[in-house]
């Protein structure tokens, strides 16, 4: 078990596969691009697999999400999932990707035994999508979405960051787009993880403002805590329901009082959260051929240290120094 001084238990890894990522997200890295992290340093796919074996067999994980960077990017991504999927106990598992390439790996993914994704899409604007990705491959992310829902990697999830003076006006078409086709829409605001270490909370897109817009066209009723349970989105059926929309306000409603989350970036490192600024080296033990019982009690020493929240209102807080594609969303 992995559990922390405030009693949290952690059942959820998130797992980047590489930093290296296809777009260049103004809110997550540079146009230039990063510095990437050298191949030797990065684990490898008998390494991931063993330290996800370790974490479902003794540490009680029940879920991984492959994250990145763009985890599509990785070469082994399938061969992972398959073995993964092979694992007793089996996790649950999901995918965090941009889309890009996802129209040609969706079938492969679910045969291999991937159970859903979720998918990052800002804007229904080309233009804006290039504006805000300083790529133009808008339409690749739409046929990936599909593709994914065809495969079957069911619910599909479309996460969407607002932002001021560019898609903030956005947030009614964005979940009519998303009702009509199936997918379930999820708002994020915009979180303190860019390179440039240029995020600033005045003027940000908060929680509120998305759903007052959301509002002046739908009816939201509140889905309630008890359905919500450790996850970090609050969740409204949209008239009436069945169909919902989801709100993740890292900023102005922290839910780190729940949080079940354990973090392995694609250099080995645990992060016991997105904005912690301390990591604890399990690739260091993997190759001095540490006994798996060795692994998992550095692992559970590392969540046990886990820091009561974030503290992003805290004047004191410091960003992290790798950006959001390094350490895996």
């Amino acid at each position: 078990m992995l559990i922390d001084t405030y009693g949290r238990v952690a059942t959820d890894l998130r797992v980047s596969l590489t930093d290296r990522c296809n777009l260049r997200c103004t809110y997550c890295m540079p146009e230039e691009g990063l510095q990437w992290l050298a191949k030797p340093d990065l684990l490898t796919d008998d390494e991931i697999v063993r330290l996800v074996d370790i974490a479902v067999r003794l540490l009680g994980i029940e879920e991984v999400r492959f994250t990145g960077g763009e985890p599509l990017l990785r070469p082994g991504l399938v061969g992972i999932v398959e073995r993964v999927a092979a694992l007793a106990p089996r996790p649950q598992m999901s995918l965090t990707t941009n889309g890009i390439g996802l129209k040609r790996t969706a079938s492969a993914l679910k045969a291999a035994g991937l159970d859903r994704v979720n998918v990052s899409l800002d804007t229904l604007r080309p233009d804006v999508f290039k504006t805000l990705t300083r790529r133009d491959r808008h339409k690749d992310v739409l046929e990936g979405l599909d593709a994914a829902r065809d495969a079957g990697l069911t619910p599909v999830k479309v996460n969407s960051v607002l932002m001021p003076g560019l898609n903030s006006d956005e947030a009614p078409d964005l979940l009519a787009w998303a009702l009509e086709h199936e997918y379930e829409l999820r708002f994020i605001e915009q979180m303190p993880l860019d390179a440039q270490h240029g995020w600033k909370r005045d003027g940000m897109v908060t929680a509120g403002d998305i759903l007052a817009s959301l509002r002046t066209r739908f009816d939201l009723t509140p889905e309630g805590a008890d359905e919500r349970g450790s996850a970090p989105a609050e969740r409204w059926l949209v008239n009436g329901g069945p169909q919902r929309v989801g709100v993740i306000a890292s900023v102005t409603r922290p839910f780190c009082a729940a949080c079940d989350r354990t973090r392995l970036t694609a250099d080995g490192q645990i992060r016991t959260c997105l904005f912690a600024t301390e990591e604890t080296d399990l690739r260091a033990a993997l190759r001095s051929d540490a006994p798996d019982e060795e692994i998992a009690r550095i692992w559970r020493l590392a969540m046990w240290g886990k820091k009561a929240g974030a503290g992003l209102d805290d004047p004191s807080f410091v960003q992290p120094d790798r950006p959001m594609s390094a350490i895996g969303g």
